[in-house]
């Protein structure tokens, strides 16, 4: 009866896939070179999670990288690769381990140091659902890794997932939650996905074929060259699917190999000591900042499927990633945080605003030769005159901070490159761009803003003073402080 079950379900799930299939909705299907999408993917990775941005050796370094090799080492090596997936060496191949690995140099260390991350889970995920670890990897040419990357063609998540295959698998997408984003939830649909593809053509090639492609593509290829195999029916697939495969044996080979052509995992800082909490009401991370000292960023990087930095418990209770240093804490003030600044942490303005920033674009690189200067936005800055004051163009700030439009929020940090030492951006700025000292009520007692600080660190610093009335003395939202802000804290 079990069996009849399991297959009345694979059967459910198939069809479905395949209904999609038919609709054009297919899996996963970006349209540009996958070399490409994976350096889109991590800058998307380093802008989303505060980090600085990304940069990769300088072509000097190249020397250092054992990749002059003849092309028969390479399909030695590949052909050593022991896995129950098919694994060829051919031109298709070969092409993809020159992007790879012999001009690696860009992506190696970085895919290395990130697949620190995830993979331990990948595995034990992979193994529990009795398929072949080395699919780990397919995330890695699929969205470098990346849980927020989101192609083109709308794919999301570690395993890109399109809006259709999502929902028929499980996954939650709503305005607020997207849990194709969630790293643990789309490995196990993932798994399922290809676990059920094995079911329906016994050949793992041919799954990851299907897992591109979708079904109906590869059904179609078969039955027009009348050939059964992942190498038979190449002529006949998109070439996207052509192309698919290839790349996941050439990323198979980088990982399985990297040592032998000197790729070192660059370090990159993760938080490892982490548990899950259940959050019960409403929560916005900048709540989270603001009472327990958690920053956006942290609880973004832990996170990611909270599209809007809001945590939507309402109807139901939603698991919540943090260190454990900050749990207890959490457990002990729970209903402080709820409840600080929910006005206007739920409020229809700033939701509103957040959507504006989630469409926000991938911000290119550094100029060579240039100093980085943060630039946090006041009353009355308008791009026009912050480029002016910093000799650069409009333009430019655009494309360094990924932004779409000319609106700027009050305490938004900018990113810009100049050449020559930084320049200050601490004093005040007027309508008229002068700049003017902050004018201080003598009656009150003044704290600086320092790096890091949040209503709550700064109300610790004095006895018998709350966060919650530093923010209504000053009238501000605590998820804006900047650094020289000075802000009243009490009468003398």
């Amino acid at each position: 009866m079990k069996k009849i079950t399991l297959l009345i379900i694979t059967l459910t799930i198939v069809c479905m896939a395949w209904a999609q299939d038919k609709d054009s909705t297919v899996q996963v299907r970006n349209t540009y070179d996958m070399v490409d999408s994976l350096e889109v993917f991590l800058k998307q990775w380093y802008y989303y999670t505060g980090r600085d941005t990304i940069c990769y050796l300088d072509d000097n370094d190249k020397k250092y990288f054992d990749t002059d090799l003849p092309d028969s080492v390479f399909k030695e090596r590949v052909e050593k690769i022991t896995t129950p997936i098919n694994v060829v060496y051919n031109a298709n191949v070969q092409k993809y381990l020159d992007k790879y690995v012999k001009r690696g140099h860009r992506l190696a260390p970085k895919l290395l140091g990130l697949s620190h991350q995830y993979f331990s889970m990948f595995e034990e995920k992979l193994d529990a659902y009795g398929i072949p670890l080395e699919l780990k990897y397919l995330a890695v040419i699929e969205s470098a890794l990346n849980p927020r990357a989101k192609s083109p063609a709308g794919a999301v998540g570690l395993w890109q997932f399109m809006y259709k295959t999502g929902l028929n698998m499980g996954l939650e997408i709503t305005s607020f939650v997207d849990e194709r984003m969630d790293p643990e939830k789309s490995t196990d649909a993932a798994c399922k996905y290809l676990k059920m593809l094995h079911n329906t053509y016994n050949d793992w090639t041919l799954a990851l074929a299907a897992y591109n492609a979708g079904p109906g593509r590869i059904n179609g290829a078969m039955k027009r060259s009348g050939k059964s195999t992942y190498w038979e029916i190449y002529p006949y697939l998109p070439e996207e699917t052509r192309n698919y495969v290839p790349g996941f044996i050439a990323m198979m080979y980088m990982f399985e190999y990297h040592d032998l052509h000197n790729f070192k995992p660059e370090k990159i800082d993760f938080f490892e000591d982490v548990d899950t909490v259940m959050v019960k009401k409403q929560l916005h991370f900048a709540q989270l900042d603001s009472v327990l000292g958690i920053p956006v960023e942290e609880s973004r990087e832990l996170n990611p499927q909270y599209k809007l930095d809001i945590v939507p418990a309402i109807n139901k209770n939603y698991p919540l990633k943090m260190q454990r240093k900050y749990i207890s804490k959490f457990m002990e003030l729970e209903d402080s945080i709820y409840n600080f600044q929910d006005s206007v942490m739920f409020s229809k303005q700033k939701i509103t605003q957040a959507i504006s920033d989630s469409k926000y674009g991938v911000p290119s690189g550094q100029p060579a030769g240039t100093n980085a200067t943060i630039y946090t936005v006041r009353s009355g800055d308008v791009l026009g005159s912050i480029a002016k004051r910093y000799g650069v163009t409009v333009a430019n700030i655009k494309s360094w901070n990924g932004l779409y439009s000319d609106r700027l929020q009050i305490g938004q940090k900018l990113k810009i490159y100049t050449k020559g030492a930084p320049k200050a951006t601490t004093p005040t700025t007027t309508n008229s761009g002068s700049t003017t000292p902050q004018k201080l009520d003598p009656a009150y007692e003044y704290y600086t803003v320092q790096q890091g600080d949040t209503p709550a660190k700064i109300a610790a610093k004095y006895n018998g003073v709350s966060a919650d009335d530093i923010i209504r003395l000053n009238g501000i939202d605590p998820s804006k402080l900047r650094v020289g802000q000075k802000l009243k804290i009490r009468k003398k």
